[in-house]
């Protein structure tokens, strides 16, 4: 995957724009309600109105986006191509702004039934991605998640023109986030990171951005939920999130999110939360096929003891999991969902099902296999 998006980060880094907007003549702006009313974002968009010909605003993006609510902004919008979309928000609001950068681009053979059937687009819109949650890294991915209710469960969309060409990585964006989904979805980014650091595709490359994006999510997580207002922790945790996004660009996701697809598609349970409930437990079913690297992921923990051997680092990497999802305030139960174990046999055949996501499990794994550990926390 060639990721070439220029990133532009820091505190008030997008102060002008009008070297982004040049020669713009049609923007379709893509938010939500809560995103639009902040004060850092309404002072961009003014920015952006008066750089552009005209500005079309869609924020109306819902949580967990169906292909129905992306079909109804599409029936919004007219059928004018746009020159540039931008997307200010979170994972939600960046996924479906990827989407509309290829349904925006002029070619009317490309339609949303004809990308979840697999066709693989030819153009796209210029598009600019501005994240206010540090967690999805959807604006280094070239994936769009989509929930499909009807089969209760979430599809990916996945194409390399889906690659933004400019990310604006800007923690004063970030700060209005509650802490608790500061840290689901500071969890969201680590299960990113490390599910793609033991993948069975994981390679030198996607190694190399895991490790740095654990890093920086290690020594910043918790900071950043405790001091909304620490613009490092905040900027580092963006990045951290930017480097989970080009790990899943370059291998990918696995057991984690093939199990809570369907707690987010049945239940509706936040993408974030439902990750954290299963990060530490699917850990430590995969961690006899991930010593030597849960070893060193051990080794970038703050107070981490780097004398222990290998194994002891793994089983205390996976406790240490544990312990950072309860210290967050985050649910570790089903029951803590409202789930009853009674649903569990429907969520084990849901999540194997899942097999773009199983196959890259470092060892085998069977519905039996996620059952029992869907079972472990009912």
């Amino acid at each position: 995957m060639h990721i070439n998006s220029t990133i532009i980060s820091g505190q008030h880094a997008l102060s002008d724009m009008g070297y982004l907007l040049a020669d713009k003549g049609r923007a379709v702006l893509v938010t939500d309600k809560n995103i639009v009313g902040i004060p850092e974002v309404a002072g961009l968009i003014a920015q952006i109105r008066r750089g552009v010909g005209s500005l079309v605003l869609v924020d109306n993006v819902p949580p967990e986006p169906s292909q129905h609510d992306v079909a109804a902004i599409l029936r919004g919008l007219d059928a004018a191509p746009a020159d540039i979309i931008i997307g200010i928000g979170g994972g939600s609001v960046m996924d479906v702004a990827k989407l509309l950068s290829l349904l925006c681009a002029g070619d009317l053979t490309v339609t949303l039934d004809s990308l979840l059937a697999g066709e693989k687009p030819r153009q796209k819109t210029t598009s600019l991605l501005i994240p206010t949650t540090a967690g999805t890294g959807s604006e280094a991915t070239p994936n769009a998640i989509l929930a499909i209710p009807e089969q209760e469960t979430k599809v990916g969309i996945i194409t390399p023109l889906m690659i933004p060409d400019f990310v604006a990585l800007l923690p004063e964006l970030t700060t209005s986030m509650p802490a608790r989904i500061a840290a689901s979805t500071g969890i969201d980014a680590l299960c990113h990171l490390i599910e793609c650091f033991t993948a069975t595709c994981a390679n030198p490359v996607s190694d190399n951005v895991a490790l740095q994006g654990m890093s920086k999510l290690f020594a910043n997580l918790e900071i950043a939920v405790g001091q909304p207002g620490n613009m490092l922790a905040r900027l580092n945790m963006l990045w951290a999130s930017y480097y989970g996004g080009a790990a899943i660009a370059h291998a990918g996701t696995h057991l984690v999110h093939a199990m809570s697809y369907p707690l987010g598609g049945k239940y509706h349970i936040p993408h974030g939360v439902a990750n954290a409930i299963l990060l530490a437990p699917c850990m430590r079913f995969i961690r006899p096929a991930a010593v030597e690297k849960f070893a060193l992921v051990y080794d970038l923990l703050p107070n981490a003891d780097l004398t222990l051997a290998a194994s002891a680092k793994s089983h205390a990497l996976v406790e240490y999991l544990d312990e950072l999802v309860k210290r967050l305030d985050l649910p570790i139960k089903l029951a803590d969902l409202r789930i009853a174990p009674d649903d569990i046999p429907y969520l084990a055949q849901s999540a194997i099902s899942v097999q773009r996501l199983i196959k890259n499990v470092p060892m085998p794994v069977s519905q039996e296999d996620i059952y029992a550990i869907y079972h472990a926390i009912r």
